[in-house]
This record gives C-alpha cells, sequence and structure tokens, in this order.
C-alpha cells in the first residue's frame, strides 16, 4: 500500500460578524509569523522547543493569540524555513503578507457533514460552508485530515484541508496499457497508445492567449510605474493559475480516458530551457516558459490515483 495525499478546497460561508473575527485571527496569526520570522533570521534557530520558551509568551501577549494558536505559529515559520533552506541552500527571511491561519485537526478545527469549526481570537466558532463533493471524506477508517489552511481570496474564505489515504501500488507487471505522450507548442500533447489509438490536445488557443499575455507584460514594463508593476504582478499570477487550470484539466482526461494499470511513457524534458537556440524567436518565451513540468507533476500524481504510472524517457523514444 502507499499513502497518497490529495487537497479539498471548500469555502467557507460566514456572517458578517464571523468575517470581523476571521480577519482579526488570521491577520493577528500572520503578524505573529513576521515577528517570529525575524527572530529567527536573526539567530538562526529552528528548534522548535527552544523557540517556544523564547517566543510562546511575547505571542499570548503581543497578539493576543490562543495557546494552540502560538504552537502553530512557530511550525508555520519553520516550516517556510526548512523548505527555503532545502531549495535555495541560503537563510532568506519569509516574509508572511496576506493574512492566514493555519489549523491543526480536533484542536483549532473540526469538520462534520455540515458544519465547520474553527477557534478564533474570541473562541470557537460554528460556520456553514458549501459541502459539494466533501461527503466520501468522513470515513475516517479510510481519509484522514490534516493541518489545514484558512485563507481569504478577495473576499471569500476558503478551506484548503489535505487528506491521506491508502491505495494498492502499482508495478510494471500490473501494466496492461501502454501510452507514449509528446508535449509540446502547437500540441499540448500527442498521445499514441498500445492499441495504436493517437489523440491530440491542440495547443493553437493557449499559444495565443500566452502571447497575448506576453505582449501585454512588455507594454507593461515599458512604463516602470508603480501601478504597471501591480499589474504585472497581477498578471503573472492569472496566467499562472490559468495554466495551471489547463494543465489540471488535460492530465485527468489523460487519465480518465485510460484503464487502470496505465503506463505513462513521458518525455524527459529537464533541458528544455538548454534548447531555446532551436526554437524560432517569436516561440521562445512560449517554450521556455511553458508549464512541462507542472503537467508532468499532475499526471504523477493523478496516475496514482487511478493505479497506473508515469516513466520518463529520452524524447527520441515516445515519438
Amino acid at each position: 500500500m502507499e499513502q497518497i495525499t490529495i487537497t479539498a478546497k471548500i469555502q467557507v460561508v460566514p456572517s458578517s460578524h464571523d468575517k470581523v473575527l476571521l480577519n482579526a485571527t488570521m491577520s493577528a496569526y500572520a503578524d505573529a509569523c513576521n515577528y517570529v520570522s525575524n527572530y529567527v533570521f536573526q539567530t538562526h534557530n529552528l528548534k522548535q522547543f527552544a523557540l517556544n520558551k523564547v517566543l510562546y509568551f511575547d505571542l499570548r501577549d503581543r497578539f493576543g493569540l490562543k495557546s494552540q494558536m502560538a504552537q502553530s505559529v512557530l511550525k508555520t515559520v519553520i516550516a517556510r524555513y526548512k523548505t527555503i533552506l532545502e531549495n535555495q541552500n541560503e537563510w532568506i527571511q519569509p516574509s508572511f503578507k496576506k493574512p492566514q491561519y493555519d489549523l491543526v485537526w480536533n484542536r483549532d478545527y473540526s469538520l462534520t457533514q455540515n458544519c465547520f469549526s474553527v477557534n478564533t481570537l474570541n473562541g470557537r466558532r460554528k460556520l456553514p460552508y458549501f459541502t459539494e463533493g466533501m461527503s466520501k471524506y468522513f470515513d475516517h477508517n479510510i481519509y484522514s485530515f490534516g493541518t489545514a489552511k484558512l485563507v481569504n481570496k478577495h473576499g471569500k474564505y476558503f478551506l484548503h484541508i489535505p487528506v491521506t489515504y491508502d491505495i494498492e501500488e502499482s508495478s510494471i507487471s500490473d501494466i496492461c496499457n501502454v501510452v507514449g505522450i509528446d508535449r509540446g507548442i502547437n500540441f499540448v500533447v500527442a498521445t499514441y497508445d498500445s492499441n495504436q489509438k493517437s489523440g491530440f490536445v491542440s495547443g493553437k488557443t493557449i499559444k495565443q492567449k500566452r502571447a497575448h499575455y506576453s505582449k501585454l507584460r512588455k507594454e507593461l514594463q515599458m512604463r516602470q510605474t508603480s501601478s504597471a508593476r501591480r499589474r504585472l504582478k497581477a498578471i503573472g499570477h492569472r496566467e499562472n493559475r490559468w495554466m495551471q487550470d489547463v494543465n489540471y484539466q488535460v492530465s485527468k482526461a489523460l487519465v480518465k480516458s485510460n484503464p487502470k494499470h496505465t503506463l505513462f511513457v513521458l518525455e524527459d524534458l529537464s533541458g528544455v530551457r538548454n534548447v531555446t537556440e532551436r526554437v524560432k524567436t517569436k516561440d521562445r518565451y512560449v517554450s521556455v516558459s511553458w508549464s512541462f513540468y507542472d503537467l508532468e507533476q499532475k499526471l504523477i500524481y493523478k496516475a496514482k490515483q487511478n493505479q497506473s504510472l508515469v516513466l520518463k524517457v529520452n524524447p527520441a523514444y515516445t515519438s
């Protein structure tokens, strides 16, 4: 058996009064994270016991945090620093700009089929949420909830819950179907399977939209104003979300259209950034920034859920 974790995202529906409480709690939590982040950056101390000894009462007094909230703040900051050190191999101070709140299951929050219960600065609150698609996760013999994150996006409140469960591991001996996959610019994916069936997902619309974003980005960069820089950042986030959604839909369709125990043979494009000299100048932006890696990760993730495998090989052997 193998464990897999997915993220269930639900929208919480607080009253006007509860919104005030949630906003105050999330802001205090983010401020406390920045306070701890500054201390860690100065001391390079990432041991929770030592940090708790020095900072616990400050977190309670300065920010009004409950006991468990203070512990969660320390864990959140430590985890962020460890991620940065692992990826960047240097001490970079993280900043917690957006209101957020990390919630420990059965301490900071609980969830039933119709109610989200959360700890706030002013005590426990029970809030309704949109329950669509959540009912199956309440079989706790199969699914377990982890530390969730409460976020506020454009005035709406979302809870991101990691849900862990066991799946049967697949092996090469179980394979009953093989699908070769090419990724590219004119076609997002081109497939050919062991039944000699081929398929294509056109990249024309995506290529046009990314060209539009590229043109808009250049125009904004030429302005060199504060408002242009803000819009550049917003456009970057918007393009990223849109491309991730495209990759989600493509990977989902690939897995759904094939049986369990399928082997997806994917070309290894880890050196894609080194071959731009062989790409037409007008296509270089698309080629270099094309989210091959994101599509690959989503396909691996979804294939596991369907007891299938993904194998990366030299591009010469997928055509």
